[in-house]
């Protein structure tokens, strides 16, 4: 199979194998995806494997920054990874992967992320489950009887673009978040160009939603804010449509201030979706992650990596007045010891005792114990692609 980058002579076959794995599309569903094509394929962000005229698998690598306790580091999206129905099982889908991985390190991804349609397959090339994307429904009325002042907004269009993210960017830094992807202005542009949604800036909170295809419930695509002001104000904004809609889905954090500003939540559902993420330059990683004020540690590692041998070695890393670096050190006996399927769950802030039980990270002394506190997160997603 010969691995090259995808031109825009190749989409038309491209979508052929979306559909074929992943099912039909509508008419809107192509042509945003044509779209957001513009956004990867001149930075050679978009891949396929072929065997000569035939197209064997594909996938599309994401250009993001992922928020992690509130500081921004770049990384690959994985998505779109297919491989033709008559190709499967003979080590396609791995191949095209791997070589994502590979033009990821080569384009300044520290990190990887991706929405797995397999978990088991996916954590043999290194990933594993670091957060979850929550999708909560409630009753549009609990937010017709929320309380607001009236917020400043005007409606955003495609010239917005830059402030939109600049404005998401800034609330997700601000609240220390871990997990949320900063998209950057080309992609809302895209957003609110193509895709018509009701959207609203305010000066510190952004709103984008719109109506169902059914017209019962209104689906809330994304709703920061910076302050109570903002947030009850905005989502006033969604509540008075409740008049008309009976729910309001939502992807949030699972401690968005919205659950806290309603008067009633006896009915709301949330359905939770795994992602999972994969270190790509571990010293990196570390470097330019956030971390807790007045966190302090010193700690051994070793790496053990086969894909991305660059992250194998003894390391020392070293967490001290909010930053961190992993550097290279001597082997010690008492070093913690993972692979990087722990190596990822770490970062994102999995408990090291459900690390240890699980069999994903191994030895250490009692300086170990700090990783509670140096990792430590609440990762959460508010994007699939």
């Amino acid at each position: 199979m010969e691995i090259r980058d995808v031109t825009t002579a190749d989409l038309d076959a491209v979508l052929d194998n979306r559909v074929r794995a992943f099912g039909p599309v509508d008419e809107d569903e192509v042509r945003s995806w044509r779209h957001r094509a513009d956004l990867v394929l001149p930075e050679g962000r978009e891949i396929a494997g072929w065997d000569g005229d035939h197209l064997v698998a594909t996938t599309r690598i994401w250009k993001f920054r992922q928020w992690w306790q509130g500081r921004a580091v770049p990384t690959g999206g994985v998505a779109g990874v297919t491989v033709a129905p008559e190709d499967r099982g003979r080590g396609a889908g791995r191949k095209i992967v791997t070589a994502a991985l590979q033009r990821s390190i080569e384009r300044g991804d520290v990190l990887a992320a991706l929405h797995p349609a397999t978990t088991a397959f996916y954590r043999g090339l290194g990933f594993e489950h670091a957060g979850g994307m929550h999708k909560i429904t409630m009753p549009a009325e609990v937010l017709r009887g929320l309380s607001a002042e009236r917020v400043e907004v005007h409606r955003a269009t495609p010239d917005d673009a830059e402030l939109v993210a600049e404005t998401i960017a800034r609330v997700h830094r601000d609240a220390r978040d871990s997990g949320p992807m900063d998209r950057g202005g080309a992609y809302w542009r895209v957003v609110l160009a193509d895709e018509k949604p009701f959207a609203y800036l305010a000066e510190d909170g952004v709103l984008i939603y719109r109506w169902s295809k059914d017209g019962s419930a209104l689906e809330v695509e994304r709703l920061v804010a910076g302050s109570e002001r903002t947030a009850r104000g905005l989502w006033a904004i969604v509540g008075s449509g409740a008049s008309t809609a009976e729910t309001v889905r939502a992807h949030l954090a699972p401690y968005d201030p919205v659950l806290w500003l309603v008067g009633e939540r006896e009915h709301d559902m949330i359905d939770r979706t795994q992602w999972m993420l994969r270190v790509l330059d571990a010293p990196k990683a570390v470097e330019l992650r956030g971390y807790r004020p007045g966190v302090s540690a010193e700690i051994p590692v070793r790496i053990e990596d086969d894909l991305v041998t660059a992250n194998t070695g003894d390391w020392t890393l070293t967490v001290k007045d909010g930053e961190g670096r992993l550097e290279p050190a001597s082997e010690d006996p008492a070093a913690v010891r993972v692979g990087p399927r722990g190596l990822a769950a770490l970062y994102a802030g999995v408990p090291l005792s459900t690390l240890r039980r699980s069999g994903l990270l191994h030895g250490g002394d009692i300086r170990s114990e700090a990783l509670d506190s140096v990792f430590g997160a609440q990762p959460f997603a508010l994007d699939y692609y």
